[in-house]
């Protein structure tokens, strides 16, 4: 499906053109958005805006990363959105010109509709140009990118405080999986990121440095985003390793007692043991009081060694 919206002063901003229309008529700039394109769709960006036979095969292999190209009559950007429920990347191909801009995805892009938005609310439309439509899709593919991070960071509170009641095992788990949703973000925001560095230094396209403090804002909140990742990804190793200390804590001690009671039983074991061989020369076993004295011996033993281990501070 392509979706075609252009503006001149005469005619104004208009919307749902078509290819043709826009050979028709001169036009102050013009967006062509190609989603989910069939193949016939995908032609037209050599036989009708003749862009480069590389960035155009760039944009039917997936995931690339983000990247600035920069050819004869256009620059091409690779930037990523995330799904905000699966967490997977969505790449977005744009190609700038003069006075145009074509955006080519193969799924649905949620930011690429809030900036079509956004561009027909805008009450002065004689002041936007190709280098508007470009910051506001950058804007709102960033914006995107905290409602996500900060539900993990919700989700990494909620296991640190284990309000679920939720056994060891299954919080690790739940660990685990927020700390690879991190990885995956961070593997998209880095790349952005260091794109937006390029966007804002290079000397190829006028109208950035004419809007140097907007893109430099969407370079400032990736920076954001990116610090929120590392916090949240060196908050999740500390609470792995409290769970790894208190799984290793609670081991040793269920360790501590099974050896208490284990040291307590051994004389009591060798005496019964003595006394469980019936040799007929044995005088304690024709003493009246022998087994009671046997008990109080052993009674005695269990006692002085639990004595020893209480003082040793093994029952605090």
């Amino acid at each position: 499906m392509i979706k075609v919206a252009a503006y001149s002063k005469g005619n104004g901003l208009q919307d749902d053109l078509s290819l043709k229309q826009l050979s028709e008529k001169k036009w102050d700039w013009y967006w062509v958005d190609f989603e989910a394109p069939t193949s016939g769709e995908v032609e037209l960006l050599e036989s009708f805006f003749h862009f480069h036979p590389l960035a155009v095969e760039d944009c039917l292999h997936e995931l690339q990363r983000p990247k600035l190209d920069y050819y004869d009559d256009h620059t091409f950007f690779v930037i990523h959105s995330i799904h905000p429920k699966t967490l997977e990347r969505e790449e977005i191909n744009i190609f700038l010109g003069e006075c145009y801009i074509v955006t080519f995805h193969k799924k649905p892009a949620r930011s690429l509709e809030t900036a079509r938005q956004m561009l027909f609310k805008s009450r002065h439309k004689e002041e936007v140009d190709e280098y508007f439509i470009l910051h506001q899709i950058l804007d709102k593919v960033v914006d995107n990118y905290f409602p996500i991070v900060y539900r993990i960071e919700d989700h990494i509170n909620e296991i640190e405080d284990n309000t679920k009641n939720l056994s060891m095992e299954r919080l690790l788990d739940e660990l685990f999986d927020r700390r690879s949703e991190l990885l995956t973000l961070r593997q998209t925001v880095h790349p952005m990121r260091d794109l937006l560095y390029r966007i804002l230094n290079t000397h190829h396209l006028d109208g950035v440095r004419e809007r140097r403090e907007y893109f430099a804002d969407i370079h400032d909140h990736l920076i954001k985003v990116a610090d929120i990742i590392a916090s949240n990804r060196e908050m999740t190793q500390d609470i792995r390793d409290s769970y790894l200390s208190l799984n290793s804590h609670q081991t040793n001690r269920t360790m501590q007692i099974l050896t208490v009671i284990s040291v307590i039983f051994m004389p009591l074991t060798f005496i019964v043991g003595i006394y469980g061989m019936n040799f007929r020369n044995m005088p304690e076993l024709q003493w009246e009081f022998g087994y009671f004295g046997v008990w109080a011996i052993m009674i005695g033993i269990a006692f002085g060694m639990y004595r020893w281990f209480k003082n040793k501070g093994w029952f605090d």
